[in-house]
């Protein structure tokens, strides 16, 4: 009975399999050699971790360096000060107001002086510029009084003094431009979408495995909020140096992976978890490389979540790199 039983066993397996063609097959099914599972093997060489390009919290690990037109910086300044941090873009918020207080109640003291207003505090029959202005203190606070809008009513200019019309409309009208910058900078800085992306979650690895007779790249994405995002879309990218048939090396090549362009699969409705597959075919560019070589290569494989927010209509951009692991078991998926 025990030959039986494994004869038939045999004849279970044999029925439906078909002769496989190595050129129709991708590298990893043709190549079955052990995977060492070892993550520290590289340390155990004497070599030392590879950097990532991108950190798993989206951030990418490049620094500009050697850059001479600097310039270019300042010619958008108002973008700058948005990608400035916050302790920065404070910093620069506080001495840009305290700079023009300081500025204008400075030339308020000092026409103060040569008017000869400072000689005369508390004269009855003298007419000044500003009233009740008695040094540089009080010169500062009618500046600040004058650019806020305060108008506490106590230091107030006269008609007597055109300069001080003059320099009272330059005031307010520079006033309005700082106020506008600087506010706008502000709001901008506060109501961009980057703590958003914290709650669109990515599965902590990817996976090959088969699908519907397919071997493909596998990994999930899902939302945690409530609120929706609109027009979502996903894209990956491989990331990993190359040499071309001319000898050029090109370090960082991107090469675009297919998460469902041409079947629009790419365009998502992120109400619950989704499954992101790759098939690897002749197109793709893993279809080239073994088992063995996935665990040796130095690549990265970027994938960029992007989405309007719904409850303010502003682009959310969620992006980091994923791990990848082999398993025949759909189970072991997301595990």
């Amino acid at each position: 009975m025990a030959g039986d039983s494994r004869n038939a066993m045999h004849q279970d397996m044999e029925i439906g399999v078909a002769p496989w063609d190595p050129r129709k097959v991708p590298k990893q099914a043709r190549d079955f050699a052990p995977v060492a599972t070892d993550r520290t093997r590289l340390l155990v060489d004497g070599k030392r971790p590879r950097q990532r390009y991108m950190e798993k919290s989206g951030k990418c690990n490049v620094h500009h360096g050697n850059v001479r037109e600097t310039y270019r910086y300042l010619s958008d300044l108002f973008t700058t000060l948005v990608d400035l941090k916050w302790r920065f873009n404070l910093l620069v918020f506080t001495m840009v107001y305290t700079t023009t207080w300081l500025l204008f109640g400075f030339i308020w003291w000092l026409i103060a002086y040569i008017r000869g207003d400072l000689d005369h505090v508390g004269d009855q029959d003298w007419i000044p510029c500003v009233e009740n202005l008695s040094g540089f203190v009080s010169a500062f606070l009618f500046s600040i009084e004058t650019e806020t809008t305060i108008g506490y009513g106590f230091r107030v200019i006269t008609e007597k003094c055109p300069e001080g019309i003059v320099l009272l409309l330059v005031q307010a009208i520079l006033g309005s431009i700082v106020n506008a910058f600087m506010v706008g900078c502000m709001f901008v800085k506060i109501s961009q979408p980057k703590k958003r992306a914290e709650t669109l979650m990515f599965s902590n690895h990817a996976v090959i495995s088969l699908r519907d007779d397919k071997l493909c790249l596998m990994f999930r994405v899902g939302d945690l909020r409530n609120s929706h995002i609109v027009e979502a879309s996903i894209r990956a990218k491989l990331i990993k140096s190359r040499q071309t048939r001319e000898g050029e090396f090109i370090p960082l090549n991107q090469t675009d992976i297919n998460v469902g362009f041409d079947t629009g699969d790419d365009r998502l409705f992120l109400v619950s978890p989704l499954i992101i597959s790759h098939e690897i075919n002749e197109k793709s560019p893993f279809w080239e490389m073994s088992r063995a070589q996935l665990d040796q290569e130095e690549f990265e494989v970027v994938v960029i979540l992007e989405g309007m927010v719904e409850a303010t209509g502003r682009r959310s951009t969620r992006s980091g790199p994923k791990d990848l692991q082999q398993t025949l078991s759909g189970s072991e998926q997301y595990a």
